[in-house]
């Protein structure tokens, strides 16, 4: 049975998504909440874009790790119901991707979530 080319393009974005989703929002966290949030520091300014300090790096870890659970549970759901038993050489291959997109997005989202403890305890610019 063979799938219609559109499916296999949205299951193709889907699985790339799902292998480097959750290390494209570490990223993207890293360099906003830490490099932006030192920045501003740095140069004595309490807000960034308007926003208060705390606040902006309080955001720029949670929507990245908004990203990164979803990464995270689309990895989960490619692994789980649609590669359950792969037939050929594209689906072990789909397989692997998947699975090792959920160790990635595990990694990711709890390297987030250390970002969000330091956010959470440490003053932001102390």
């Amino acid at each position: 049975m063979s799938t219609r080319p559109s499916t296999r393009r949205a299951a193709r974005w889907l699985l790339a998504f799902a292998v480097v989703g959750g290390v494209l929002a570490w990223a993207a966290h890293l360099l906003v909440a830490w490099a932006v949030v030192e920045v501003a520091c740095s140069i004595g300014h309490p807000r960034v874009a308007g926003i208060p300090v705390r606040l902006f790096a309080l955001l720029a870890t949670v929507l990245p790790g908004v990203v990164a659970v979803a990464a995270l549970a689309v990895a989960w759901r490619l692994r789980l119901r649609h590669l359950t038993e792969p037939e050929g050489r594209r689906e072990r291959r789909a397989r692997f991707l998947a699975e090792l997109g959920l160790g990635l997005d595990a990694f990711s989202c709890l390297m987030i979530l250390f970002g969000a403890v330091a956010v959470a305890v440490l003053a932001a610019c102390g």
